[in-house]
This record gives structure tokens, C-alpha cells and sequence, in this order.
């Protein structure tokens, strides 16, 4: 796992084995279940999270009850309610798993202190953070002006992995568009 977690780094910041082996000494690892929570709305964010093995979801739900997916991730992605985890307030989403799910697990305190003692990972996240960025902006710019059949064969095209995945009312959540008119489009 060491030896997976120094190859995701070095895709971004050359680091060596002790300060990957520093990282590590501060980490937990904890698997979930299929749809458990790591995070529930309300509580307040302490950790980020690397998804080892599995898929989550990251969401809210609305003032009518209903589910709005933010964000998906997996394998090698980091996941986190940021707004919570930086100012410690409350989260506005929940985050749940999809499969069992294998995340290490990296508190706000060890977090700061790796950051202070290997500068280098605060330059790591600071490209995770811009790659986030980058992702969110994609989606406001591009989804949103185009029309539903274009977003989905767009997610489809670039996520293929999720299409097998992740349940469509799910893909029509994150999407905004009713799982019907997602069903429909899949028959065509």
C-alpha cells in the first residue's frame, strides 16, 4: 500500500521514501461497508479521505428531499467536504459509499503538521486542490450549457468506469436530469 501511495504522489511531486514513510506513520486505514457513511451532513469534516479501493458519493439533499450529487470518486482519488474541513463548521453534504469501500484516512491536525514538516505535500494538495477546481468549473461550464443528452454522453465518454458502476438515478442526479429521461436515452 506504501508502494501505491509513493507511485500516486510522484505522479505529482517527486517525494522520497521518508517523507512518504513520515505520511504514512500519520494515516489510518479503515474500510466501509456498501452505503455507509463516512461523512454525514451536519457533522463537521476532520479528515480527507483517499480512496484506496471502492466508490463514493458525495451529495446533498435539497428543501424538497431530494438528492443532489456533487461529486463521485474512487481509486486514487482524495474526497473531502473542504468548506468543513478548513473553517470546521458543519458539513453540507454527506459522503457515502456506492461499494465497500477502502479509504485511508487523514486527520486535520496531522494534515497541518505533515504540511509543516514536508513542504512538499502542501504543494501535492495545492495541485489536488486545482485539479478539484478544474473538475467543478468543467462541470458548470460545459454541463450546464449543454443540453441532457449531450451531458450524459459526454460523462459517459469521459467516465466510462461509472457508467458500470453507479446506479443511473444516481448519474441522472449528478447530471440534473430525471432518471426517466436518462433511461430513455439509454435506449436509443
Amino acid at each position: 500500500m506504501k508502494e501505491k501511495i509513493h507511485k500516486y504522489f510522484n505522479r505529482y511531486v517527486e517525494f522520497n521514501r521518508d517523507e512518504i514513510n513520515e505520511f504514512y506513520s500519520k494515516i489510518k486505514i479503515k474500510t466501509f461497508d456498501k452505503k455507509e457513511y463516512i461523512l454525514k451532513e451536519g457533522q463537521i469534516c476532520n479528515n480527507r479521505y483517499f480512496i484506496l479501493e471502492g466508490l463514493v458519493r458525495s451529495f446533498y439533499t435539497d428543501y424538497k428531499g431530494n438528492e443532489k450529487i456533487i461529486q463521485f470518486a474512487l481509486e486514487n482519488w482524495w474526497i473531502t467536504d473542504t468548506d468543513s474541513f478548513i473553517n470546521q463548521i458543519p458539513s453540507f453534504s454527506s459522503i457515502q459509499t456506492l461499494e465497500k469501500t477502502t479509504v485511508l484516512i487523514l486527520n486535520k491536525e496531522d494534515f497541518e503538521n505533515l504540511c509543516y514538516s514536508i513542504t512538499k505535500l502542501e504543494r501535492l494538495f495545492r495541485i489536488i486542490t486545482e485539479r478539484t477546481l478544474i473538475a467543478i468549473q468543467r462541470k458548470a461550464n460545459f454541463y450546464l450549457q449543454m443540453n441532457s443528452k449531450d451531458r450524459y454522453t459526454l460523462f459517459i465518454s469521459q467516465f466510462p468506469n461509472f457508467a458500470q458502476r453507479v446506479p443511473q438515478y444516481m448519474i441522472a442526479s449528478y447530471l440534473e436530469i430525471t432518471p426517466e429521461y436518462l433511461s430513455e436515452l439509454r435506449s436509443k
